[in-house]
Order: structure tokens, then sequence, then C-alpha cells
């Protein structure tokens, strides 16, 4: 059975207030000798106060263990050792004391208080103490040892902890701050990388709905025109096989139509694919899946497709088919971006399959208007015709056309509107922005 690192850390937890075992150890160790060195200066203490050299052990036993709580109650400590500085008693609790209360996370100004107070003590007892030697003539130095001594001695006893202990807080503090903000960058990377994997996904799908509409447009179109013109041979190959013959080139050619730009969108496919999996051991697989994406939509997009130059050829196209339809343009022609020409050419595209679908035999009418800022395209055609001659074809109908060509105008912010006409026909109109 394996242990997680959350156990792990929670197996090594200390009693009570000590986060770890080994800080337990080494506050009871200190207060250990610092009980001991109470209890040793207790003697003398207690004979100069004149009171049982057991009570002055004792009470130096229980001044020395405080040293036992001074990660919970650091403050506590330091005012106990400054008590019993009279007594010339808790230097190692002093020491440890202020160290830990200089590394606390306490308000600045609680530490230099409690430092100062510290100071002052030892610097009064030790001015005391020196003095009285002096007097007693224990010491034969000159007057300048007694302030001297009493300095040294207690900035020797507070500095040194003191800048240690701030020392270590800093270098806590600064360790805290920097294992945060790694976490913080962890999460932040974590973070980026779902976000990149839903680009990667939103972008797969983009790219799948934008293919889907080509092939859509691309197939229907050929396919419809194919399908009315084998409904025409069929009619008229016994009757006027001059005309059969000309029906059958036709659907030929149309045929052939399809299937070049068939392999145009097959070949883009191929290209994103191998793009693919040539940069898929380098790098991730949500960077591999929009810079995939990204490639295939700049190719559609740039590379060679139909332009409003072959608006034209289109509409003649279905005029041999025996559609009645009529082109006019407005304006002065111009050259617009390749996706924006694409667009519009679809749009008419599509319009007119569905008049192949759905109205066989209406006439219909093609405007093409160039404008200041924009361009815009309407398809309308008539009420159908009762009875058609390609009414046989019974074209099927998948209902995304509509749908498609809302999606091309709408992604280049221009408007799209279709409904059917008073007059009983349809019509479909749009603008897109010229730049």
């Amino acid at each position: 059975m394996t242990t997680t690192g959350e156990d792990h850390a929670t197996a090594w937890e200390g009693p009570w207030w000590w986060a770890r075992w080994r800080s337990a150890v080494l506050d009871v160790g200190l207060a250990f000798v610092s009980a001991l060195e109470c209890a040793v200066e207790g003697i003398p203490f207690a004979r100069d106060a004149g009171v049982p050299v057991a009570a002055g052990v004792v009470f130096g036993l229980l001044a020395g263990s405080v040293l036992v709580v001074r990660r919970k109650w650091p403050i506590a400590v330091v005012l106990v050792s400054i008590a019993i500085t009279p007594a010339q008693m808790g230097f190692l609790m002093g020491i440890v004391g202020l160290y830990t209360l200089a590394a606390s996370e306490l308000p600045r100004r609680i530490i230099a208080s409690l430092a100062g107070m510290s100071l002052v003590g030892t610097l009064i007892v030790t001015f005391v103490r020196v003095r009285q030697d002096m007097a007693r003539g224990d010491l034969t130095l000159g007057d300048w040892f007694v302030p001297f001594a009493a300095i040294a001695t207690s900035l020797g006893l507070t500095a040194p902890p003191l800048l240690l202990g701030m020392y270590v807080g800093a270098r806590r503090r600064l360790m805290e701050s920097l294992r945060e903000r790694a976490d913080d960058l962890e999460r932040e990377l974590q973070l980026l990388a779902e976000r990149a994997e839903e680009r990667a996904e939103w972008a797969r799908g983009e790219e799948r709905t934008r293919i889907a509409r080509e092939m859509h447009d691309v197939v229907a179109h050929r396919v419809s025109l194919m399908v009315v013109h084998a409904a025409a041979l069929q009619a008229v190959a016994r009757k006027d096989p001059e005309k059969a013959v000309r029906n059958a080139v036709l659907v030929g050619d149309m045929g052939r139509q399809a299937l070049t730009e068939l392999r145009e969108m097959l070949g883009v496919l191929r290209s994103g694919d191998g793009v693919g999996r040539r940069e898929s051991a380098a790098v991730p697989l949500a960077v591999v899946g929009v810079a995939a994406a990204a490639a295939a939509s700049r190719v559609v997009e740039e590379g060679e497709g139909p332009c409003l130059s072959e608006l034209e050829e289109l509409v003649g196209q279905s005029a041999a088919a025996g559609m009645v339809v009529d082109l006019s343009v407005e304006g002065e022609e111009r050259v617009y971006a390749a996706v924006i020409e694409q667009t519009a050419f679809r749009v008419v595209q599509e319009a007119l399959t569905n008049v192949h679908k759905h109205a066989a035999g209406a006439k219909t009418h093609v405007r093409l208007a160039h404008r200041v800022s924009e361009i815009a395209m309407q398809v309308e055609n008539e009420s159908p015709p009762e009875v058609s001659s390609a009414s046989s074809a019974r074209l099927p109908s998948g209902g995304n056309g509509l749908l498609g060509m809302r999606e091309r105008v709408v992604a280049l912010g221009g408007v799209f509107v279709s409904g059917p006409t008073d007059a009983g026909g349809f019509r479909v109109s749009a603008v897109i922005p010229a730049s």
C-alpha cells in the first residue's frame, strides 16, 4: 500500500503547536538545558536573597522551562527572561527568546519594544554588578570599565540574536512568498493548458464546420446541375438526340469540375494531417490542433477558389440547365479580399442550387451591387410553374444551405436575410463589408 505526499506530511506532524516532531524535540531540549542553567544560577541567587537553596533551584527550573513555549508565545518567553535578569539567570532563554521573537510575524514595534526592554535591563544589571564587584575589590580596573562592560554585555546578549532572528524571519517569508508564487504559476499554467485545449477543440470544430460547408457548396451545386441535366437527358434522349448529346457533355463537364474541386479540398485535409503528424512529436496536442486548424483555414481562405469574375459562368451553367436566369451588376467592379469574393460567390451559388431543388423552372434574378464600403447580392426567384420538366429529378435537401450561407456572411461581419416573397417566390439577400 502506497501513501501520498499529503499522508506522508500528516504522519510527520508534531504534537500540540509544533508543525514537526523535530521542532518539538529541539524546543524540549533547549528548555531542558535552560532549566538546568537557571537551576544552577538559582543557587547563588538563593544565597544572596537569604532563601533556601532548594527554593532557588525550583525557581530556576520553572523559569528556564518556559523556553518550551517559545514558538507559541515568544513574548512570554522574552518577558520572563527580562524578569529574571536581576537574578543573573536565563541567559540562554534570553538569547533564544529574542531570536524567536525577531523571527516571528509579530509587528515590528512590539519586537523593538521588547528588545529595548531586554537591552536596558541587561545594561542596568551588568552596570550594578560590575560596580559592586569593583567596590568589593574583586576588580581593580578604572571607572571607565563599568559603563564599557555594561554596554558591551548588553549589546552582546541582545544584538546578535535579534539580527539573526530578523534575517531568518525575512528569509522564511521570502521562501514562503516564492513557494506561493510557484504554486500560483503552476495553477496558471494548468489553467492556460486547459484553455489551450478548449481553444484547440473549438478551432477543430470550426475547421470541421468550414470544410463541411465548402464540401456542401461544391457537391450540392455541381451534383444538382448534373441531376437536372440527367433528367432533361432522359426526357429528350429519343426525341432530340443532338440535345441529349449536349446535355451529356454538360453532365460530364459538371462531374469533372466537381471532382477537381473535391481533390482540392482533400489536398487541404491531407496537408493539415501531415503537419499535425510531423509536429505532434515535438509540441503538445493542443498547440498542434490550433496550428493545424489555423493552417487549414489560411489554405482555404488564401488558396485558389471561386471569385466574382466567375459569376457569369455560374449563371450560364444554370441557364444551360434550363433555368431562366438574368444577372445584373451595379456599381464599379473592383477586386476584394479572397475570402469576401469566395463568400459572395458561394452565396449566389447556393441560392441558385436551392432554386434548382425547390423551384425548378422558376425565373430567377441575380443582382450584384458594388458599393463604397460593402458589396451586396440578391437572388430572387419567382413562383415556380405548376409542371416542370425537371420536377422528376427529385433533388434531396439536407436543410443546411441557408444555415451555411448565414454563417459565412455573419463571420465576415455582414448581414444575411432570406425568406419567401409576396409573389410566391423566395429571396436571398446578403451584404458584406468590403474590408
